[in-house]
């Protein structure tokens, strides 16, 4: 009988951590997920384009690139992606993000990633 549980937390904890494991998330969960972790305002392109041509907002910097600490599964990835675009977008003296691109990185033999975001920054009203 101790056998059997064994194996059964070994199956339930090596299932748990091959799901940790995610090394991506798809474009949807990445722009429904992202905005709820960040204290600054997410802005889409085209909210951002309207915005900068009505005076509503200003860039203060484009094309900016952080690399996150690598957490152990996605959702810590781009918790700590949020962490580094608040810090940015607070350093910059703005108050909201354009999300231009992600990409988890593979960087060892291990397939280990590391998530990296670019973004730029705004100032807005």
């Amino acid at each position: 009988m101790k056998t059997k549980i064994n194996l059964i937390l070994i199956t339930i904890l090596s299932i748990t951590l091959l799901i940790s494991c995610a090394t991506s998330m798809t474009p949807m969960q990445v722009n429904n997920t992202l905005p709820t972790l960040t204290k600054s305002k997410f802005i889409s392109q085209s909210e951002a384009d309207e915005k900068v041509k009505t005076n509503g907002c200003k860039y203060l910097v484009r094309n900016r690139t952080y690399v996150a600490p690598m957490g152990l599964s996605t959702i810590q990835d781009l918790k700590h992606g949020a962490i580094g675009i608040d810090e940015w977008v607070k350093l910059d003296g703005g108050n909201a993000y354009v999300l231009k691109n992600y990409k988890w990185i593979t960087v060892d033999i291990n397939g280990t990633t590391q998530l990296y975001i670019d973004f730029d920054t705004l100032l807005c009203e």
